[in-house]
């Protein structure tokens, strides 16, 4: 998780990059745009992440003592996978300008030009997170993570080197190369040499009745067929955002900045899990199994509550301390703010359904998840769209955390019918100490140091700036520390204890 954090804050520094250079202008937003077809092409062929379906198999193989057998359907699967996912790329090459005019309807011709343009460049960049997904999972098996975190700070670092290098010659499609030369260096090549050095060899191998192959593709198929709304709330966003000035780019700068404390309690939390919870189902374990996976989600529910009320509290000052200069002004910081601050409501949701969603991939079950994933986003493409009408950029904010909302309470209504992990089994006591106490914790420090405070503030300090919104935060902190830290130890909590000790500060 610590490094995890590292890699998502040089994914910030990334955006504040993008941020600078282009605000919230045309260029900003053809280059957040361009990133949803290669996604889209990834998601559908790919079936998500790689790392996810091969650490089951992968795993599978270890168990039984068959790796070799697992390093040839390792190169069946690649080799096959690059020969098709090739081929879409290059068919989406061609038809690039016909999905932008139809996604992005509410760009005008400068934008949807340029964007067509640097989705092109982007492309390309799939196949190497494909293949890095796949030589990661094979470090994931053998518990070895720290690749898994060292790979996302070269990614970024290619963005913020291409556009520093090439940005006065070549514009914004530095930074499109950029991420090209990052996605091949940090997900792809690291994570080749090291499964390499752990023993792995890739060969040009293709052999369609390759067990591990027919397994893959058994497990993904489901994943490829449907479409999960954890994917696709981004893809309905920036769909609807399109149709507002510089909506996009707010809407994803607000959304990057909270998955970076998302990703250290979900992702992080969910992949390092992934291989405990597969090993588990393979060795019938089925009581530690569903004990593992309930203590795991109560655990980062209960932080993901607690971060969420110090981020709403605190969105205005982090977001004009982080992303106001260059071209993003102190206006587009306080509307990027009001739909960051709604996004935080939902950290919790989007903590518990990484870690349930896993228990079921864990179980070599990919088709029931792809089922409810795929009927939650049919039935929340509407709530999208309505809200969308009535309330602008805003409803977008919040129909993502109603569907966030539906897709986590649906996979767990669906482990617990099927006696996997039993909804009783989490721990609502603590889990409503920590809601309390970030409740109480939240609201104090919104009053004295959010938007009410900070007019007051405001009318003493004229003075504005980084030092002041740095002030605000550090003191922001620290008050809801305290205060959530008094209300947990007086309801019981063992939190602050358990947090004391890890930290070995008691």
């Amino acid at each position: 998780m610590a490094s995890t954090f590292l890699s998502r804050i040089m994914g910030l520094v990334r955006v504040k990059y993008v941020a600078w250079l282009f605000g919230r202008g045309p260029e900003a937003d053809a280059l957040n745009g361009a990133f949803v077809l290669p996604e889209m092409i990834s998601y559908f062929l790919v079936g998500g992440a790689a790392s996810i379906t091969f650490v089951t198999i992968l795993t599978r193989y270890r168990d039984n003592g068959k790796e070799a057998e697992g390093e040839r359907s390792l190169s069946v699967i690649l080799t096959t996978m690059f020969l098709v996912l090739g081929g879409a790329i290059v068919i989406a090459e061609i038809a690039a300008p016909w999905y932008i005019h139809w996604w992005f309807n509410g760009f005008d011709a400068q934008r949807m030009a340029l964007c067509v343009h640097l989705t092109r460049i982007l492309l390309p960049a799939q196949l190497f997170f494909f293949a890095g997904g796949v030589f990661g999972a094979v470090l994931l098996v053998r518990k070895q993570f720290n690749v898994q975190a060292v790979s996302p700070l070269i990614y970024n670092l290619g963005t913020i080197l291409g556009g520093l290098l090439l940005v006065r010659y070549i514009g914004v499609s530095s930074l499109a190369y950029g991420t090209l030369a990052g996605a091949f260096c940090g997900p792809f090549l690291l994570n080749a040499v090291f499964a390499r050095r752990a023993g792995t060899h890739y060969k040009p191998l293709l052999d369609w009745r390759d067990e591990g192959l027919r397994e893959w593709v058994r497990l993904s198929l489901p994943l490829m067929a449907g479409v999960s709304l954890v994917t696709a709330d981004s893809w309905f966003i920036v769909h609807f955002a399109s149709n507002t000035g510089g909506g996009v780019s707010l809407m994803n700068y607000a959304k990057m900045l909270f998955t970076a404390p998302m990703a250290v309690l979900a992702q992080a939390a969910g992949a390092a899990s992934m291989p405990f919870f597969a090993s588990l189902w393979a060795k019938q374990k089925r009581y530690e199994f569903a004990v593992g996976v309930a203590d795991s989600v109560s655990r980062v529910s209960c932080l993901g509550l607690l971060a969420a009320s110090a981020m709403a509290a605190l969105g205005e000052p982090l977001v004009s301390l982080l992303f106001v200069g260059g071209r993003f002004s102190a206006a587009d910081a306080r509307e990027c703010a009001g739909y960051f601050a709604v996004f935080s409501i939902s950290m919790f949701l989007w903590s518990a359904q990484s870690i349930y969603a896993r228990a079921f991939y864990a179980a070599g079950n990919t088709f029931v998840p792809m089922v409810a994933g795929t009927a939650v986003t049919v039935v929340s493409l509407p709530i999208y769209a309505v809200l969308f009408h009535w309330y602008g950029a805003m409803g977008l904010a919040v129909a993502s955390n109603i569907g966030i909302a539906l897709q986590t309470g649906t996979i767990a209504l669906l482990l617990h019918q099927r006696h996997m992990v039993s909804l009783a089994s989490l721990d609502y006591a603590e889990m409503g100490r920590c809601l309390l106490a970030a409740v109480v914790g939240g609201s104090a420090v919104w009053g004295i140091f959010g938007w009410p405070g900070a007019h007051l503030w405001g009318r003493y300090l004229p003075a504005q700036g980084r030092l002041f919104d740095l002030a605000i935060l550090i003191a922001g902190t620290l008050l809801w520390a305290v205060i959530g830290k008094w209300v947990l130890e007086k309801t019981g909590s063992a939190l602050p204890k358990v947090m004391m000790k890890r930290l070995k500060l008691g």
